[in-house]
């Protein structure tokens, strides 16, 4: 993890699609209050990840890491593949 810099931004999501090769799409979810009414609403975005080995499955929980763009859509790196969904 050394090519990992210590002021990159790191989130954890789970992963809604490995249909590409070396890509796949997190879906990162975060908690936010409306600025008017206060009300605790459940923002998500997808953002597409690259996967060097193409070692993770859909449905895993993986932290992913801000890093220059490896194409137009990607910039973001699988850095670890915190829990395995279940096989079969």
């Amino acid at each position: 993890m050394s090519e990992l810099q210590a002021s990159s931004r790191t989130l954890t999501g789970r992963i809604v699609s490995d249909k590409m090769d070396k890509t796949v799409t997190v879906l990162v979810e975060r908690r936010v209050k409306h600025p008017v009414y206060g009300k605790i609403l459940t923002k998500s975005s997808k953002i597409k990840a690259h996967d060097e080995s193409n070692d993770a499955k859909t449905g895993d929980l993986v932290t992913i890491a801000e890093c220059r763009p490896v194409s137009k859509d990607k910039a973001w790196k699988l850095i670890n593949i915190d829990e395995r969904v279940a096989a079969g």
